[in-house]
């Protein structure tokens, strides 16, 4: 990366930064003003501890009266500066802390609104860490920015003044040495940002890693993976070991350089003070209070070089959010978007082409008519795109060519809500939030009645499970119900189906971890709801679409055959084969 491209990234980041604290900007107005209060008051005690000085001419000779009026002084002004450090910090906090949860509500929204191929090609772990880990790293230097940024600069002008004000010549001293710490910080700052930024990533990938084998970790003692796994793991650990060594050693020889800078500032003004008091330009008081002036116009730039080193790191992460918030979010609705409320679920395929990367066919040229109220199966070898179809349905994503009809209108030109609300789907993969299990099973019917729930569980062959728990149905469950065997998830998750009442149903693989004879029952249940619904069911288990209307035999994206169980059996083609191949032996 150029060095001009560095700069206009920080600066874009910058930006944005203070676009989110224009909300709050009272909170940085008092955190200024207070500031430009403490430090008046903080620079003004030296100045009184230099007369405090001035009046001790000798031995006995010392003007205890003026002492003490200015001892009185002082301490006034350390207990209006310590209130005023107080509210700052304060300020500083509400600021900083509501511009972090203003982000992270931006980017938790942009989960709600990216296209589903953007989630399913990036690790889950990657954007959890930008949400929370980048979050709270920026949050940490944002407020160190607010806590000591704006105090250390208007400190040093506040010194500056406040020298010239005792003697210009050494004040111009001072200022002559100066540029050699913005010399030492600008340098150390570039390269700390690249750093910070190449750590940032890293982590991200790491925590997206972790997530990964968590999840997995069955798997992985099952097939005794754990040294691999953990061979990767350090591959990816050493990776962000040296990064974080760069960032950690550029950010680290900021202090030390600094404070080289400012010894050399106080030595310079202890020997022209000295010269300058011997000469009688000078009294003991002001060199006193020139040398005090000369730690506090210093002691900033070490503060400062400390902030640069936390705000590269806190830009960086927030470069890694932003990027993130600003992704491509799924196609809008158009604005002549019309809302249902029912559909008939009359569907037509006219034509439909889609691939997930493009030059890679999947689905080409496929038609298909549904008359509402028909149940359509979808069979097939694995990869041969069922799934996919149940995708273009739900317009999860955008076919790439033809059209998909709903009701006769094109399914771009109605709601994406509307148009999920229409269906009813039950996947493969269980999902079920934290919460209580009336609240899982009634998120498609918050409205429904007691009554209707407990007939609806029982005919899913939930309700005798719920009833032996502490709560029955207001029985809180962890993340994804995992004290419940999978078979008892996906019945909860049908059940949540069920209760929605859809105007079309879409069954995935729908009871693929329930016994047989569960099966049976729920299948039974599936029927009755079905009627008079239009269904469109995937499946590989070939009993249970026996009775299907229309059967779509899939192979290698296109509908190879299509027609009722008892037609594709007499042409003996794919299906055929298909079906032989599970029932060999067996009268069909």
């Amino acid at each position: 990366m150029s060095k001009t491209s560095k700069k206009t990234g920080q600066k874009e980041v910058l930006i944005k930064v203070f676009n989110y604290i224009k909300k709050y900007r009272i909170y940085l107005y008092i955190s200024l003003i207070l500031s430009f209060v403490t430090v008046l008051f903080t620079l003004y005690i030296p100045k009184l501890t230099g007369q405090a000085v001035d009046y001790m001419f000798g031995p006995s000779k010392v003007d205890f009266g003026g002492v003490m009026f200015i001892i009185t002084k002082i301490m006034i002004f350390v207990i209006i500066t310590s209130i005023g450090q107080w509210i700052i910090n304060l300020c500083n906090n509400k600021m900083t802390y509501n511009v972090v949860r203003d982000i992270r509500n931006d980017a938790f929204h942009k989960i709600q609104e990216m296209p589903l191929s953007y989630l399913d090609s990036h690790a889950y772990g990657e954007i959890e860490s930008k949400i929370i880990n980048d979050a709270a790293q920026f949050a940490d230097g944002l407020l160190m920015g607010f806590t000591q940024f704006f105090t250390g600069i208007v400190t040093i002008i506040g010194t500056l003044l406040f020298m010239l004000t005792v003697n210009v010549y050494i004040t111009i001293v001072v200022v002559a040495i100066t540029p050699l710490s913005f010399v030492v910080a600008g340098f150390i700052s570039k390269k700390t940002f690249t750093m910070f930024k190449e750590q940032s990533i890293i982590r991200g990938e790491q925590t997206g890693y972790i997530n990964e084998m968590i999840e997995g970790q069955r798997v992985i003692k099952a097939f005794d993976q754990k040294e691999k796994v953990i061979e990767k793991f350090d591959v990816i650990n050493e990776k962000l070991r040296d990064k974080s060594l760069k960032a950690t050693f550029y950010s680290s020889i900021t202090n030390p350089s600094t404070r080289f800078i400012n010894s050399l500032v106080y030595t310079g003004v202890g020997v022209f003070g000295a010269l300058s008091v011997v000469s009688g330009r000078m009294s003991v008081g002001q060199l006193t209070a020139f040398l005090s002036y000369s730690n506090q116009y210093t002691k900033p730039f070490n503060e400062i070089s400390g902030v640069i080193t936390e705000l590269q790191n806190a830009i960086a992460c927030a470069a890694s959010i932003f990027s993130f918030i600003e992704e491509k979010s799924q196609t809008p609705d158009s604005e002549d978007a019309i809302t249902r409320d029912h559909f008939d679920g009359e569907v037509k395929i006219e034509g439909v082409s889609f691939s997930y990367v493009e030059g890679q066919k999947l689905i080409e040229d496929f038609n298909l008519e549904v008359k509402p109220g028909q149940n359509v199966a979808i069979v097939g070898p694995t990869g041969c795109g069922k799934t996919t179809l149940i995708n273009l349905l739900m317009r999860f994503y955008d076919i790439s060519k033809g059209a998909i009809l709903v009701d006769g209108t094109d399914i771009r030109d109605i709601k994406r809500g509307s148009l999920r609300n229409g269906y009813g789907m039950v996947l493969q993969e269980t999902w079920l939030k934290s919460g209580t299990i009336r609240e899982n099973i009634t998120m498609g019917n918050p409205d429904i009645s007691d009554e209707d729930m407990r007939k609806i569980a029982k005919v899913c062959h939930i309700d005798s499970f719920i009833q032996k728990l502490p709560k029955k149905y207001d029985t809180i469950i962890s993340e994804n119900g995992e004290e419940f065997s999978h078979g008892q998830r996906q019945l909860l998750c049908i059940a949540r189906v069920m209760m929605g009442k859809p105007s079309m149903m879409i069954l995935d693989e729908a009871t693929s971890s329930i016994d047989t004879r569960t099966e049976m029952k729920i299948q039974e249940a599936f029927n009755a709801m079905m009627e008079g619904r239009t269904s469109f069911v995937v499946a590989h288990r070939l009993s249970t679409i026996r009775n299907a209307d229309i059967i779509l035999v899939m192979k290698s994206g296109n509908v190879v055959e299509m027609g009722n169980h008892k037609e594709l059996m007499e042409r003996k083609g794919f299906y055929y084969d298909l079906y032989m191949s599970q029932f060999v032996g067996k009268a069909i």
